[in-house]
């Protein structure tokens, strides 16, 4: 009888340290009292604090030096978007224009950003108002195998207003030897590949209306979308405050457009930038089989039927 107590009582034990250790940690808020979004690749202002002056931290305003010279986040650099992308030969709808630089072009200019994988990199950009530029040069920098890459989860307005300490101009770049020697292409997809097998895949236009409905306001070739394609703005990722909704509700809002986790889906936008940002919220809500479309519409519509 005594060996049948203990044994009820360390299996009482075992059943309660599990069951405690199932509990998931309770959600934090943001600084509007909502619900925060969390995820491998963003941070919130308070993180953002406490690594700001850091030696093994670069702090990334990516909406570029004219905006920086408004206001920044102290021990900012500027660098945009454009600054690591083929633009520079051809022009919007050329083929690959607008991707990631070939790997010795793009190792050139990281090293003179001082943009090194042996730190960690935290972006920011204008949130909701803005591109998704940090979220683009994230997925970039994600891409060509940097471990500690960060964005905020909300623009630089909010960042400043919740006491972040700023300055008006970009800090100079600290330049660095950096070699990069591939890129990884799970999460990245190109026209040719996307047009030989469009079936199998969820297309998503992370667009604004206007140009979703047809209006061509970029210098686009043709006005329209993707045949079939899922629209899921980039700005619908935001709260009215200008903070990433939660996971719960950013998820519902996927299934509700009718995407699964078992999905092969592709995110588009103009150039690449705000589909960039969509592919990382997608892949860190478990939708893993996520592609950034980075020649985007100006190729497609260039090249390929829209709607």
């Amino acid at each position: 009888m005594k060996r049948i107590l203990a044994l009820l009582l360390t299996l009482s034990l075992c059943l309660g340290v599990l069951v405690g250790c199932s509990k998931e940690p309770a959600a934090t808020e943001n600084l509007e009292g909502a619900v925060a979004f969390s995820g491998e690749y963003v941070v919130d202002a308070e993180y953002i604090q406490s690594r700001m002056g850091a030696d093994d931290v670069v702090l990334v305003d990516t909406r570029g030096e004219d905006a920086a010279k408004k206001g920044t986040l102290e021990g900012a650099i500027a660098v945009i978007w454009q600054a690591l992308a083929s633009v520079s030969d051809g022009q919007s709808g050329d083929a690959m224009w607008g991707t990631i630089l070939p790997v010795d072009q793009l190792s050139a200019a990281l090293s003179q950003f001082g943009i090194t994988p042996e730190k960690e990199i935290i972006l920011f950009s204008a949130g909701k108002d803005g591109w998704g530029d940090d979220g683009r040069i994230a997925w970039e920098l994600i891409a060509a195998g940097f471990p500690e890459v960060k964005i905020a989860d909300c623009g630089y307005d909010q960042l400043a207003a919740a006491g972040l300490p700023t300055q008006k101009g970009a800090s100079d770049y600290t330049p660095a030897e950096v070699t990069i020697s591939s890129i990884d292409e799970t999460h990245l997809i190109n026209t040719d590949a996307l047009a030989a097998n469009y079936d199998d895949y969820k297309v998503v236009d992370v667009r604004a209306d206007e140009e979703y409905d047809g209006q061509v306001l970029y210098g686009e070739a043709a006005g329209g979308h993707l045949p079939g394609a899922i629209h899921i703005r980039f700005t619908d990722l935001f709260n009215d405050a200008g903070y990433l909704k939660s996971n719960d509700e950013i998820t519902a809002m996927f299934t509700e457009a009718g995407l699964t986790p078992d999905d092969t889906i592709v995110t588009y936008c103009t150039a690449g930038i705000r589909s960039a940002y969509m592919q990382l919220v997608l892949e860190m809500c478990g939708f893993d089989n996520s592609l950034n479309y980075d020649e985007s519409y100006y190729r497609w519509c260039a090249v390929q039927p829209v709607e």
